[in-house]
Order: structure tokens, then C-alpha cells, then sequence
């Protein structure tokens, strides 16, 4: 298949003339352009490969650029697939809906009528935990608990089990806590509800009737195809290939492993920009279904770490100066997903890299395609302004602590702090990082210090309160509740 394609109504991929087309809307595009600035951007910012897909009017058109590994110079193609991570929770929840739609499952109702063997650490808390709520990120389950539970049909159940002791964030239903965990739940109620394990589900279910033939679960899968790897470095170098493919266990599928090609993952999105409908017609949702993932559930305190602005059933919600759109990002070891969809418009941009400065590639490209394609104005970059305010840090200053970390945050001469530890579980993941917080206003702080292992610029460091009064800090998007 050649680099640079389109998809017509039918999902055929087509070479354009002259490599310029003009869709229904009669909007021009340059297809040439973009593909010289994926070219310049994946150099400029050691991207070693990508792929990029733009829904226009219910057309894909692909391009891909680099190469899938640096140690064998095989080149990214636009059939080649890629490791999305958490994208994987918007297929999740679109499947929790389609058996809400069908009555087969409350929203509503405790998530152990469903799941009698689940339970949180609290016995109030897991009767106050929703289906609703783990699809919004307002469950209080936490995010970074990772159990391998081995390669078994069963590597959920023995999951969900495992998770049993895990600490919440926050009260249930109290404010959002990017919850990895409360994915596996739902993955585990999907099974249960179904009788088919979470892969299958998706399969049948989802996969199979629009067409995503590109689209897996299991690294075995994956074999099949041109398989990009991901890279690791330092910002500003050439990174290298990662020491594995995969980290992830089997588990890990409902909240971070679907693979696909970026064109599948903008057809994926075709489906709920068509009020439900596959390209052949085939209803997969309820139109009044594809609107309630996108109604706004809960506002995020965070609204720079995913460039949120709040949070729907499944979809990341954002508010571009009036103009609403959804999608998610991914991440998994060395490769990074970005989805955006912009419903006025017609348009969907899928982007997915494997490895070095992925987010500045997104960040730039996003901000071009967007704004010729949608009229969508994204926000400048995040950063501390020139003029800084003044904080009292008297309320900030103190010991906070979620599943996995311990974040100590200490003011020395008006200047913050923070030491972010790794404990329990996570102990082993990453030495102790020392992020210095410039303020951005008196309770929102660009971290910096923090390198490759959140971000590659600033980390949004996002200060905040319980209903009940207790002080919380949001690093990476996880709530973390003050303990002293």
C-alpha cells in the first residue's frame, strides 16, 4: 500500500491526483502540505516514525512518514499499526454503552449487582461505585495498579480480585481521578455481561461490524502486521528502541492496549460523528447513545495535562473557545496517541508516533490541521506566564499520598517544591523526581525537573479541594489526597 492515501465513502483507499482533494464542504486539502509538515515536525522533534489520519466529511485520508524502528530502517506505512494505550478506554466505554443501550446494564446501579466478587477498599465506597462513574473517572478507584494477572481468559477476574485492597484517590463520585483500574472493572463487567472475554467482546461486538480490520488486542495479533516499536531518550535526542515491545500484561487491554492503524482509529471515530452508523450502514449505537458519551459528566481541575476541559462517558471533552469537541490520548512504552474530533466541522485528526518528542509533533500539526479544517483556536502551549503571581504556600505545603506515590511539597525561600516518590508496587518504576513549581496562578504550577518520564516541556502541577475540605494535588491527571 503507498504512503499517502485516501479513503473513500466506502473505506477503499485511493491515491488523489496531484495529491490535492476537495471534500463535500468544498474545503481544500493540501494533502501534499501536510505531509511536508509531518515530514518536518517528526525531524525536528526526533519523532522516529508516524502516522497520521484526517477525517473530513466521513473521508480518511492517510499519510505516515519515518521509520517503525530505527535498528531496521523498516519504514512507516499507512497499514502499519501502532500501540494506542489508553485510547483503549474510549472502545471500552463505547462497548459499556452499546450493552446500556441494549438494557443488558444499569449505568446507574452498583457496580456489584453486576460484579457480586467486586469490592473497593472502603465497603461505603463499593457500594457508592457506578458503572456511570468508573466511565467518568468519578469512581475514586485509582489509576496506577498494575497487577500481572498472567495470559489466561480469566487475567481480568484474577484482576479485579487483586485490586480488592487498593486505596481509593477520593470518596466516590466526589471529583475526577484518571482511573486505569476502574477500566479493567468495566473490561471484567463487559465479560460477565456478554459471557465473552473482553478481547472477543470488542471483536464481535465493535471491531467486526465497522469494518477495523487493522485493529487488535493481543501482541500476537500484531505480528501480522507492520508492528511499529516504540523509543525512548532524552528531550532534544535522537531516541533508541525501547528493551521490549510490551510491558503491559494481558490485563492491561480495557484501560491500555487496543493496536491500530491511524486510519482505523479515525474510522473508529467516523461511527460516533455519524450518530452511530458504520460506513455500510450498520446501526452500532443509538444516535441519543453517541450524544450522552459526549455530555459533559465532570469538570477537571486538571485542564492542561490532556488539554481537558471536562469529562464525558469514555470521551475527554474540550472547549475551543466555544467550539466543543472530544477524543483521548495514549501513551504505552515509547509510543503516543492523539484523537480529536470537532463534530460542527465534520473532523476527525488521529495521530499516532513512536517515540522523542511526540507531544510537540501533536501540538504544532493540531494546531494547524484544526484551525484550517474547523476553525478551531487550541490554547498556547503551557507554560508560567512572564509575570508570575505571588502564592502563599502555607495551604500547599505538605505531605500527599494516592496508591503507588507519596508527593511532598515544601516552599523555600517563596520558591515550591515537590518530591515525587514511587512507593508500593510502583517502587521500581522510577528513581524519586525533584520538580521545582513555577506558578502559573496561586493554585496551578508548570513543573519542571520532571523529564521524559511525564512530558517533554512543562507539567501542569494543579492544586485543588475535596467537597469536604481536604487538599488535593493532580499530577498527570490523578488525584491525590493531602495526608499531612
Amino acid at each position: 500500500m503507498p504512503n499517502n492515501v485516501s479513503w473513500d465513502e466506502h473505506g477503499n483507499w485511493a491515491t488523489n491526483g496531484a495529491w490535492g482533494t476537495r471534500d463535500s464542504a468544498g474545503r481544500k486539502l493540501d494533502l501534499a502540505h501536510w505531509q511536508r509538515r509531518l515530514d518536518q515536525l517528526c525531524a525536528k522533534h526526533h519523532v522516529p516514525g508516524a502516522a497520521l489520519a484526517i477525517l473530513v466529511d466521513s473521508t480518511v485520508h492517510e499519510l505516515a512518514t519515518g521509520v517503525l524502528h530505527r535498528g531496521t530502517g523498516v519504514n512507516v506505512t499507512t497499514d502499519s499499526v501502532f500501540q494506542m494505550g489508553s485510547i483503549a478506554k474510549i472502545y471500552t466505554a463505547t462497548l459499556i454503552m452499546k450493552l446500556a443501550e441494549s438494557g443488558e446494564l444499569d449505568l446507574d446501579a452498583p457496580v456489584v449487582d453486576v460484579l457480586p466478587e467486586f469490592s473497593a477498599a472502603d465497603p461505603e465506597a463499593t457500594k457508592a461505585i457506578t458503572t456511570r462513574r468508573l466511565l467518568s473517572h468519578t469512581s475514586g478507584l485509582t489509576c496506577d495498579f498494575t497487577h500481572d494477572s498472567g495470559r489466561g481468559d480469566d487475567c481480568l477476574a484474577k484482576y479485579v480480585e487483586a485490586a480488592k485492597a487498593v486505596a481509593l484517590d477520593c470518596p466516590p463520585g466526589s471529583v475526577i481521578s484518571y482511573s486505569s483500574v476502574g477500566y479493567n472493572v468495566l473490561g471484567r463487567i463487559i465479560e460477565v455481561v456478554t459471557g465473552r472475554v473482553w478481547d472477543e467482546a470488542l471483536k464481535e461486538l465493535l471491531l467486526a461490524p465497522l469494518g477495523l480490520t487493522h485493529t487488535m488486542t493481543l501482541p500476537e495479533e500484531a505480528l501480522r502486521f507492520r508492528a511499529a516499536m516504540g523509543h525512548l531518550g532524552e528531550p532534544g535526542q535522537e531516541p533508541e528502541p525501547a528493551p521490549s515491545w510490551d510491558l503491559m500484561p494481558r490485563s492491561a487491554g480495557p484501560y491500555g492496549r487496543v493496536i491500530a492503524t491511524a486510519g482505523d482509529l479515525a474510522r473508529f471515530a467516523r461511527m460516533h460523528l455519524a450518530g452511530g452508523v458504520a460506513v455500510d450502514g450498520t446501526r452500532v449505537l443509538d444516535e441519543k447513545t453517541v450524544a450522552q458519551m459526549q455530555l459533559r459528566a465532570v469538570d477537571c481541575p486538571d485542564k492542561w495535562t490532556v488539554s481537558s476541559d471536562g469529562w464525558g462517558l469514555g470521551w475527554t471533552l474540550y472547549d475551543w473557545n466555544g467550539i466543543a469537541g472530544y477524543g483521548h490520548d495514549g501513551a504505552s512504552i515509547g509510543q503516543y496517541g492523539y484523537l480529536r474530533v470537532v463534530p460542527s466541522a465534520g473532523v476527525a485528526v488521529a495521530l499516532l508516533t513512536n517515540g522523542g518528542g511526540a507531544r510537540e509533533v501533536y501540538a504544532a500539526l493540531y494546531r494547524e490541521l484544526l484551525a484550517e479544517l474547523a476553525g478551531v483556536t487550541m490554547a498556547e502551549p503551557f507554560a508560567p506566564p512572564a509575570t508570575r503571581p505571588v502564592v502563599d504556600w502555607a495551604p500547599l505545603v505538605g505531605t500527599y499520598r494516592r496508591e503507588g506515590v507519596i508527593i511532598t511539597v515544601t516552599e523555600k525561600d517563596s520558591a515550591g517544591h515537590a518530591l515525587y516518590e514511587f512507593v508500593d508496587g510502583m517502587k521500581a518504576f522510577s528513581d524519586p523526581l525533584a520538580i521545582d513549581l513555577s506558578p502559573v496562578t496561586e493554585t496551578v504550577f508548570a513543573g519542571t525537573g520532571v523529564g521524559a518520564a511525564f512530558s517533554e516541556d512543562y507539567t501542569p502541577v494543579v492544586f485543588s479541594t475535596l467537597p469536604d475540605g481536604t487538599g488535593c494535588v493532580y499530577i498527570g491527571m490523578r488525584c491525590a489526597p493531602k495526608a499531612t
